[in-house]
This record gives structure tokens, sequence and C-alpha cells, in this order.
């Protein structure tokens, strides 16, 4: 994998820890991590990653 220009949610808080980061990479790939665990990353398709902003946004998911 090549090296991967994270950025930060802006929601996380501005100190270290608990900031979820996400890269984007071709063809259409997005990579998130936590920032307490760098090396656990998950990647998804910017079409899922998406639908699932789409459903948070709404309060569509359930705890």
């Amino acid at each position: 994998m090549p090296q991967l220009a994270w950025q930060k949610s802006s929601f996380s808080g501005g100190g270290e820890g608990e900031c979820v980061e996400l890269a984007a990479t071709a063809p259409e790939r997005i990579h998130l991590r936590e920032s307490d665990h760098p090396h656990e990353i998950a990647t998804t398709t910017s079409r899922a990653f998406a639908g699932l902003l789409h459903a948070l946004k709404a309060g569509n998911l359930s705890r």
C-alpha cells in the first residue's frame, strides 16, 4: 500500500487520541483508522462510505 495522506475528522477533538482519520486512494478507495490504533485500517469503496455518512447524518443507525 502506498504512503497514505491521513486527514482527521472535523468531529475529532483537537488533542491526541480519539480521532477518526481517513485517506483516499484511487480507484475510489477510502481507508479509515482510529488514531489510537493507526495500524488497524478498514478499507471500503467511496460509494459505501457515502452511504454510511448519509445514514449517520439521517440518524438511521441504531447503537
